[in-house]
């Protein structure tokens, strides 16, 4: 896994793809330069909201990672406002899941390494599909009810909490 790098999104940011200034872009953030097309790596979806490629280290015969396109910090910055986020982020790993004929949803683990677990400070979703083919090591990183892995519906669970609890 990579180090935990933190660092402030440079705003304004001039696109290599569209020429136009890129709100929230982190230069120094892999996720956002792979979004930008800076790093080669085929996008499965990507909008101006959301963006989806594979991961470079499958726990699965498909995993994915769903992210915001603009850099959003990791799961634990986030607020009630960012349910609508999570639950998009959730719908297009879903997509992209039909889209490469999976097809059983009951056979896939969705969910976000919770920090200081995650090795990139971008949020990301981890959409493990068929979860039941993961292999042991897999089976560690992306478990569930453990210390440092929350499903989505954990998570949403918890930014919907936050507004009651003010």
């Amino acid at each position: 896994m990579a180090g935990v790098e933190a660092t402030q999104p440079a705003q304004g940011y001039i696109s290599k793809t569209n020429s136009v200034p890129t709100e929230g872009y982190d230069k120094k953030c892999i996720f956002c330069r792979i979004v930008n097309n800076e790093m080669g790596t085929e996008l499965l979806h990507c909008d101006e909201e959301i963006s989806c490629f594979r991961d470079i280290k499958p726990g699965a015969p498909h995993h994915y990672l769903v992210v915001p396109t603009k850099h959003v910090g990791n799961c634990k910055s986030l607020s009630k406002e960012h349910v609508p986020l999570v639950k998009r982020m959730v719908d297009t790993g879903k997509e992209i899941l039909q889209k490469n004929n999976v097809t059983d949803l009951s056979d896939v683990r969705f969910g976000f390494h919770w920090p200081p677990f995650c090795s990139v400070t971008h949020l990301h979703l981890h959409v493990l599909a068929p979860a039941s083919q993961m292999g042991f090591v897999s089976r560690l990183f992306y478990r569930l009810n453990s210390y440092w892995f929350i499903t989505a519906d954990q998570l949403i669970e918890l930014l919907n909490s936050k507004g009651e609890t003010n």
